[in-house]
């Protein structure tokens, strides 16, 4: 259930309105509450066009997503509120079903969590983290909080990486700035390419060893792949990504983890934090290139 008051500051709207304009209700949640919601102010039942006024509480309830087929997937839970979960995902396990894989898949996993407290929330991750990519995924409970959290309209959702590569950049730190797009003949490569979508990364060294080096990065904009098409581009793939670069015998998958989420609540304002640490396949590579690297 969401549920919202109406501020003092506003004046008689209609409720269609005030979601859709001060609650940040996107427009494709707006129309499934219309077609299979129920609404309410002050316990009654309302249409869209029901006047509103200060101190009104605007309910509504959404049926649970059941699209999703819930399955025992071990979930490593890193926060978790009324209104989202964050979660560490190992590397290996997919984010969303497929048509070969259905149920074995985080999403299941996350489903089957909320069936197990009674609670039928939804499955609307915020960001996306590849097959091979380890680390945090924040998931909002509810269809608004995810459209208030997305990248594409909060700039200040903080994502950053840590990744690493062959080779050392020439500078320490940079900004990426090249536009993305896909490759001819593939439905998953991505490549640079001048009429893609605009796409910026930002770069740090934190360590050099020689023949690789450890990055941390943060994510300017979201395109699939982002992180891995620019590294490649520069002349420094992630290691362990074959997609993009040479294979490993060290590591067999990218060496690229989701280690920070740092963003503002969108209901209670508070500053959440999290941090996963580096993975056990991400430290075997560093020990090795410090020992080995020079």
């Amino acid at each position: 259930m969401l549920v919202f008051t109406v501020p003092p500051s506003l004046t008689t709207v209609p409720v269609g309105d005030f979601l859709r304009y001060q609650c940040g209700i996107s427009l494709t949640l707006w129309r499934r509450i219309k077609r299979n919601g129920i609404l309410t102010v002050n316990e009654k039942t309302a249409l869209p066009r029901t006047l509103v006024t200060a101190g009104d509480i605007v309910r509504i309830e959404l049926t649970p997503d059941r699209t999703l087929t819930p399955a025992e997937v071990p979930l490593d839970v890193r926060y978790e509120d009324d209104f989202l979960l964050i979660v560490n995902k190992p590397a290996g396990l997919l984010v969303h079903p497929t048509v070969r894989n259905e149920t074995k898949t985080l999403a299941n996993g996350v489903i089957f969590y909320y069936q197990q407290k009674n609670r039928p929330y939804g499955f609307h991750p915020i960001h996306r983290l590849d097959r091979n990519t380890s680390g945090l995924l924040a998931i909002a409970k509810y269809p608004n909080i995810q459209h208030q959290l997305s990248t594409k309209t909060n700039k200040r959702f903080q994502r950053s990486y840590l990744a690493i590569v062959h080779g050392v950049p020439g500078k320490g730190s940079g900004i990426i700035d090249f536009p993305i797009g896909r490759a001819p003949d593939s439905i998953i490569e991505r490549m640079v390419r001048p009429d893609g979508q605009s796409a910026i990364t930002h770069y740090q060294v934190l360590k050099n060893m020689g023949q690789a080096s450890l990055l941390k990065l943060e994510l300017e904009t979201g395109r699939t792949h982002q992180i891995r098409v620019h590294l490649a581009h520069m002349g420094h793939p992630i290691l362990g990504d074959d997609l993009y670069g040479p294979p490993s015998t060290l590591i067999h998958r990218q060496a690229l983890h989701a280690f920070q989420l740092n963003f503002s609540h969108p209901v209670t304002a508070q500053r959440i934090v999290t941090v996963s640490p580096i993975p056990d396949d991400m430290t075997f590579l560093l020990r090795f290139y410090q020992n080995n690297g020079n």
